[in-house]
């Protein structure tokens, strides 16, 4: 009886040891990482200093100790991701503008001019000192206050063109159109570009709204916008978000807040610590909550677009048109303090919208050194939207009507950014001083003589550019010569030559189209600043006709929102 007792208690015993291992090893081993992870860590910073002592005192010239060390800091954080960075004292204007938007300067693009060998003025902004001071688009820079600026480059230029608001300094240019020099007595301002280049209502009752950015404050001008084009008569929107990178996650909650009702958890953030666990919930009444919605998205389209274009689709509150996304899921805490002055912008987790998917696309791995993999298609995961269409994560929103952009011909990269002779560049800097006024940017074409100048301008400069077709060409010709077909089938390859023989009076013709909308672009910019530009662009832009086309087909709109096929 005893024994049987005795060996009961001894099984209990061994039974709550064991029991007791398994709770007790797993601390164990994880205290264990732990230290584990601390002494490797001191190792590495304690190699780190010795390395540097020891090349600051023997190393055979005097060292930077900023740039050298911010060096190995800015290698550290791009082994992590793109979207980590240390902002130094000495770069708190850069961290300013990319937290708020704003930098002060004069307020307009700069390039430089392949031909002249001179940085020139590309794009004043609307209502900024270089459009207000009277600067226009191909003005070469030669003098900023007491510094020639003729043998530097943009950087260089941009830099000293910037500075503290309120500041003025002296700008001397070259105007070509009347061969002179003229000078500009310029004070800095805060510069912002517009958050909503344009909007307006177009045809058959639909709104439209760009927006570029949701840096600043865009909710607010959002608010403005989409009011007025209800009172205005809207049916419906068009929200254009193509190219936004992205911004404020409060900013895009608020904007998406305009369209859903008020306690909507739209995001909530994950991450290692507590404080980057979060939800962003709608707080506000909404103004519309029935009103057809479009989305326009493509490759470009990040972030805080993401958010909203996604929040939109996984609510089955409107139809994505476009190209897939870019796929940023990841959030950044952006003002770290740092021993003097510095600021750390940290990713500090990934956030997942209303299904419960996160758009992240690439995976940032840190063993052996760092690289990134694109999450494939076949192992994301379905996720199912508010009335059960199926949506799923990794890579990006994808559109409920994919369409894709107008590609650019061979000939039109070249021209517009390729070309050293500039004869595109130059045409309009031209055409813009021949013209005082030019149409409305619903109106303005360019006539038939004008771009029969233009062509005989890039006939006559020389310009030449390399065709893809010819380089294929010649690859297969060696490719056959390797394989020892060549000569059998050299009749047909003659033939074909001769069909793909440069011609750039054809080539112009041919891509006559696309040649003339951007010429009418970079025109009317100078003229009607980037609203021109937007609204002009939508006569041909198969996205948005897209998009009209849909919202003028209520029925065939309503059935892919509640995924009938």
């Amino acid at each position: 009886m005893n024994n049987k007792r005795f060996r009961k208690v001894s099984m209990m015993t061994r039974a709550i040891f064991f029991m007791c291992l398994f709770v007790i090893l797993p601390s164990s081993v994880s205290a264990q990482k732990d230290v584990d992870h601390n002494f490797e860590v001191a190792r590495q910073l304690e190699t780190f200093n010795a390395i540097y002592k020891n090349l600051d005192l023997m190393y055979v010239d005097t060292l930077d100790a900023e740039e050298v060390i911010g060096n190995g800091i800015n290698a550290m954080l791009r082994s992590l991701d793109p979207y980590t960075e240390y902002y130094p004292a000495s770069k708190k204007d850069d961290f300013k503008a990319m937290l708020t938007g704003k930098y002060a300067g004069i307020g307009a693009l700069i390039r430089y001019h392949q031909r002249l060998k001179r940085v020139v003025i590309d794009e004043p902004y609307e209502g900024m000192p270089a459009a207000e001071s009277g600067l226009k688009k191909g003005d070469v820079i030669l003098q900023i206050d007491d510094t020639v600026m003729t043998d530097k480059p943009v950087g260089y230029v941009s830099e000293h063109l910037r500075g503290d608001a309120g500041t003025s300094f002296l700008l001397k240019v070259f105007r070509p159109s009347i061969g002179k020099e003229l000078k500009f007595k310029i004070t800095r301002r805060n510069i912002q570009l517009p958050e909503i280049p344009y909007y307006g209502l177009r045809p058959d009752g639909i709104g439209y709204i760009n927006l570029t950015t949701f840096v600043g404050e865009p909710s607010k001008s959002m608010r403005r916008a989409f009011v007025d084009l209800k009172q205005r008569g809207a049916k419906s929107l068009i929200l254009d978000l193509r190219g936004n990178g992205g911004g404020s996650l409060s900013e895009c909650i608020d904007i998406v807040n305009l369209w859903v009702p008020k306690g909507i958890t739209l995001v909530e953030t994950r991450g290692k610590i507590a404080r980057a666990n979060s939800s962003y919930t709608t707080r506000l009444e909404p103004v519309d909550t029935i009103m057809p919605i479009v989305v326009l998205v493509n490759s470009e389209t990040a972030s805080a677009s993401e958010i909203t274009s996604g929040s939109i689709q996984d609510l089955d509150r409107g139809i994505i048109i476009g190209t897939r996304t870019y796929g940023k899921g990841l959030v950044q805490i952006p003002n770290i303090q740092l021993p003097y002055n510095g600021t750390l912008k940290l990713t500090s987790s990934k956030y997942y919208i209303p299904s419960g998917r996160c758009i992240q696309a690439i995976n940032y791995r840190h063993a052996g050194g760092g690289y990134t993999e694109r999450v494939p298609d076949s192992l994301t995961h379905v996720f199912h939207t508010l009335h059960g269409r199926v949506v799923r994560d990794g890579g990006g929103v994808t559109p409920d009507i994919e369409v894709k952009p107008d590609t650019l011909p061979n000939i039109a990269v070249y021209l517009d950014r390729l070309d050293s002779l500039e004869v595109m560049f130059d045409y309009v800097v031209d055409y813009i001083s021949k013209h005082p006024r030019i149409a409305a940017p619903s109106e303005f074409h360019l006539t038939d003589a004008d771009f029969a100048e233009f062509k005989q301008r890039v006939v006559d400069s020389g310009f030449s550019y390399d065709p893809v077709s010819e380089k294929r060409f010649e690859d297969l010709v060696k490719a056959a010569q390797f394989e020892g077909y060549y000569d059998d089938a050299k009749a047909e390859f003659d033939a074909l030559k001769a069909k793909l023989k440069h011609n750039i009076a054809n080539d112009i013709d041919r891509h006559r189209a696309t040649l003339q909308q951007m010429l009418e672009q970079d025109i009317l910019m100078a003229y009607y600043y980037q609203a021109g530009v937007v609204e002009a662009g939508l006569r041909s832009d198969n996205q948005y006709l897209e998009a009209v086309r849909l919202l003028n087909t209520p029925d065939e709109y309503k059935r892919l929102l509640s995924g009938e096929q």
